[in-house]
């Protein structure tokens, strides 16, 4: 690990004080001590503190799909059958975070059967559909699930995800998330819908709550 000093910065909304790196591509955390570590052009993101603790408490991640998992565009043929394009990055990283017991779970106000086929081929532990009324859905699932709100992240691109981005334990949006959207929520991920925004939020997780040693060592063993 490696250390960086900051300044500090103040966001807006639900945003705090910035006091370290999440070094993103290479899943690590810089910490206090004098020997930094040098790579090449790293992708970095400012994740405070704070952030850092409500990712420890995380046990379900929860997500909207179109602008999220999807970068936003339904497409039609002349026969009206719809298409989206997913992300491989996203459904790689569920199976790790079942392996943890971390869930995750689908709240879409669409009703889609293709998003249906990909929430099944991902064996995501539960996904809602046609959802007009997100919040009530969302104290359903906490119910459900024995979830208490500070345990359950969410990430939501648009005004729609409001009812549940403002209760929830850790709110996120894409980096091209609505500006509205951006002045409610703790996180501005750095990717964009369809670009990996669900893998981006599951690695800070995995990471903040030490899991991702585990995971690089079960690859390595090729498990």
């Amino acid at each position: 690990m490696c250390v960086l000093n900051i300044g500090v910065n103040v966001g807006i909304g639900r945003r705090v004080v910035l006091q370290f790196w999440l070094l993103i591509e290479n899943r690590t955390i810089m910490s206090d001590k004098k020997n930094i570590l040098h790579l090449s052009k790293p992708k970095v993101v400012r994740i405070s503190t704070e952030i850092a603790e409500k990712a420890k408490r995380i046990r379900a991640i929860i997500f909207d799909v179109d602008g999220v998992l999807t970068d936003g565009r339904i497409i039609y043929n002349n026969e009206g059958m719809e298409s989206k394009e997913f992300n491989v990055k996203d459904g790689q990283i569920i199976q790790h975070l079942k392996l943890h017991e971390i869930l995750t779970g689908v709240i879409t106000g669409r009703d889609s059967q293709v998003v249906r086929n990909r929430c099944n081929e991902l064996k995501i532990d539960f996904h809602y559909h046609g959802v007009k009324r997100k919040g009530e859905k969302f104290e359903d699932v906490l119910m459900e699930f024995g979830l208490n709100t500070e345990e359950v992240a969410f990430i939501g691109d648009d005004i729609n995800d409001l009812p549940i981005l403002t209760k929830c334990g850790l709110a996120a949006t894409p980096a091209d998330g609505h500006y509205k959207v951006k002045e409610h929520v703790d996180l501005i991920l750095q990717a964009k819908g369809g670009e990996g925004a669900l893998r981006e939020l599951a690695d800070l997780v995995l990471e903040t709550r030490g899991f991702y040693e585990l995971i690089i060592e079960r690859q390595l063993r090729n498990e």
